[in-house]
């Protein structure tokens, strides 16, 4: 999941929750036409702008159905292990002013990346108070979160190499096409090259036409050859339940 870097939304399809909403009400509103944007290592105080860029990116690809996190839930599992070993959250955020000296700019696990972007329209973001940065420097309304990129180590037997799982990128929808999504993207793929790592992989909706162009023109390989399987929910529990069940005969 997760590619919805560059396109508009599509047709609505489901009325979110109502609990969901009422967090997303009452914006404020952000508009520039220049901004420092910065890529950052999140943690746990941006579960909660996590889990609304989630919500917002299941809506868009028509799969609240599937929704089920809360912020318990990720705050639980999503930053146990040191970065890059395990779950690893990148962060975009963005400022009208320079970004100020914070624990982030000090982050000896991953010095952040910072560059002033020039837009060719002004941005107006309706939803600035929602994703303000909490933390050092955060909070006042400067900050913003623009997206997130969300990733692990796999590993290519045949290469022989570690990789990259790159399980989703998500950019707000008044952000999109402005190069942010290309910054996320770049920034896992440059710790990919960094660590001596062999590829960087991700899955892309077919009715998606526009990110698979995005993604083609960066130089990625889109296969057609394989298919995604998965268990989950009930059909894993039963799967699992089974085998388990076989083991204890033996």
């Amino acid at each position: 999941m997760g590619d919805t870097t560059d396109l508009p939304p599509p047709p609505t399809t489901q009325t979110p929750s109502i609990s969901l909403m009422e967090q997303l009400g009452n914006p404020a509103t952000f508009v520039a036409n220049s901004l420092f944007a910065r890529i950052r290592l999140g943690g746990i105080k941006d579960v909660p702008q996590i889990h609304k860029l989630i919500y917002q990116m299941m809506v868009y690809e028509r799969l609240t159905h599937l929704f089920s996190a809360t912020e318990e839930s990720l705050s639980a599992t999503l930053f146990n292990s040191p970065p890059f070993q395990s779950f690893t959250a990148l962060i975009l955020e963005v400022s009208r002013q320079p970004f100020p000296q914070d624990q982030h700019s000090t982050n000896p696990n991953y010095p952040p990346i910072t560059k002033i972007v020039n837009l060719e329209t002004p941005v107006e973001d309706p939803e600035a108070n929602i994703f303000q940065t909490h933390g050092d420097g955060g909070g006042d309304g400067n900050i913003v979160i623009v997206g997130w990129v969300f990733f692990y180590p796999n590993y290519a037997t045949y290469l022989g190499k570690p990789g990259f799982y790159l399980e989703d990128i998500f950019v707000r929808e008044c952000y999109r096409k402005r190069g942010f999504g290309r910054m996320l993207l770049a920034a896992v793929a440059e710790q990919a090259v960094k660590m001596g790592y062999g590829r960087v992989d991700w899955s892309v909706l077919e009715w998606n036409e526009n990110a698979i162009k995005f993604y083609e023109e960066m130089g990625a390989q889109v296969s057609k050859d394989w298919s995604s399987c998965r268990l989950t929910g009930e059909a894993l529990q039963a799967y699992g339940n089974k085998e388990n069940a076989k083991d204890t005969k033996n």
